[in-house]
């Protein structure tokens, strides 16, 4: 494998689906509120938030290589890393340029919506690129910032971003998508951290699954869950978000599913991967569904 096929592995774009889904969901809410943004405005958030999340997945894997963290963790599909680096070590200095490169044309972005809207886009700007800069090597070591980062920067930096960069209102239904995907990207965080507890202890790493043990976190995963689909309900309820939204709650049931089934296959591989992959589903078609029952 050469040094840029393992730089475009390390950005791990078969992963990079989340970003634009966060950003519809923000369209999505600014076409409810009758505000159609400009056309180049929308590419730039959507090219924008693509940038950030490579950016993420770069920087990660150069500081996961560097700790060590890489040539001990158990891989899945899901979690553990792209494991290029390993195999490409020289590439290392490479995904750190890429990384660095990829955040500084997510910064060019941002100054040019700062231009635009002011105070609020700085705001939920640099809080996106705090996260970016911090995450692994410093955020990674407190368990409740560990469980919130990762949601917050896809859920109100990333959706309330794109709302404030297209220049359509912070309303209830925005704060509402805003939570879902908070909670339902932190759920799948924190499970995925599961399966890398042992080799995250070593490299002195602290989240939830390491501090409480995997069964209290696999409630806190059923938690986040039910947690997500009861504020897409109560939004539906209280006239906030429209009837269309509905749809939404069709991944409900393997929701449950994941809930009940995940405390018995802690120690069982296979189980567990096919339930990892379960999440992602319901996660990705959640808010597919949810920005789609907006836009209806």
């Amino acid at each position: 494998m050469s040094e840029t096929v393992a730089v475009v592995r390390a950005a791990r774009p078969n992963f990079l689906l989340l970003a634009p889904l966060c950003v519809g969901l923000g369209l999505a809410v600014a076409w409810q509120q009758g505000q159609p943004p400009a056309l180049i405005d929308t590419l730039l958030v959507f090219v924008g938030a693509v940038l950030a999340h490579a950016a993420v997945n770069l920087l990660n894997e150069y500081e996961d290589f560097r700790s060590g963290l890489d040539l001990i963790t158990r891989r899945t599909p899901f979690s553990g890393g792209s494991g290029a680096l390993p195999e490409v070590p020289s590439a290392a200095r490479r995904v750190l340029w890429a990384g660095l490169g990829t955040l500084g044309l997510v910064i060019a972005i941002g100054v040019y919506f700062l231009w635009l809207r002011g105070l609020p886009m700085f705001v939920l700007g640099a809080g996106g690129v705090v996260l970016v800069l911090t995450y692994t090597r410093w955020i990674t070591r407190s368990p409740l910032l560990c469980l919130l980062a990762p949601g917050i920067g896809f859920g109100p930096v990333m959706v309330l971003g794109t709302l404030v960069a297209l220049g359509a209102r912070l309303d209830a239904a925005a704060l509402i998508c805003a939570a879902v995907a908070l909670l339902l990207i932190s759920e799948l965080l924190l499970i995925n951290q599961i399966p890398d507890a042992d080799a995250d202890r070593q490299v002195g790493r602290r989240h939830l699954v390491i501090t409480l043990g995997p069964e209290t976190a696999s409630r806190i995963v059923a938690g986040l869950l039910a947690g997500s689909y009861l504020l897409i309900g109560a939004g539906i309820l209280t006239g906030i978000l429209p009837v269309a939204a509905l749809i939404a709650l069709l991944p409900l049931p393997l929701a449950l599913w994941i809930s009940v089934r995940l405390p018995h296959v802690l120690d069982r591989a296979g189980e567990f991967n096919r339930l990892l992959g379960a999440n992602v589903v319901t996660l990705l078609s959640t808010l597919a569904l949810l920005m789609a029952g907006l836009s209806l």
